[in-house]
């Protein structure tokens, strides 16, 4: 069985998955900063989705990458959609 990547945090400290030691290990959960919540969150109030142009700044001027600029975007509109 493959793991699911939502292991409890007991088995991720004793450092066994629950699919067993084949499972690939979860990325740690990322600490954004105030200061960078702050300008995702203002940027979001004028655009819900960002142009590879505008991510690729935003990521170089709060020093996460693309990827963590993307997530954050994805998670922030399931959040308004979900108040709505």
């Amino acid at each position: 069985d493959e793991s699911s990547g939502y292991e409890s945090e007991s088995a991720e400290r004793s450092g066994a998955a629950a699919g067993g030691t084949r499972g690939r290990q979860r990325r740690a959960r990322t600490a954004f900063t105030s200061e960078q919540i702050c300008r995702l969150e203002k940027t979001f109030q004028r655009q819900k989705y960002l142009g590879a142009t505008e991510r690729r700044k935003l990521a170089a001027a709060l020093q996460l990458s693309e990827i963590q600029i993307k997530t954050w975007f994805q998670n922030r509109r399931m959040k308004l959609k979900r108040q709505i």
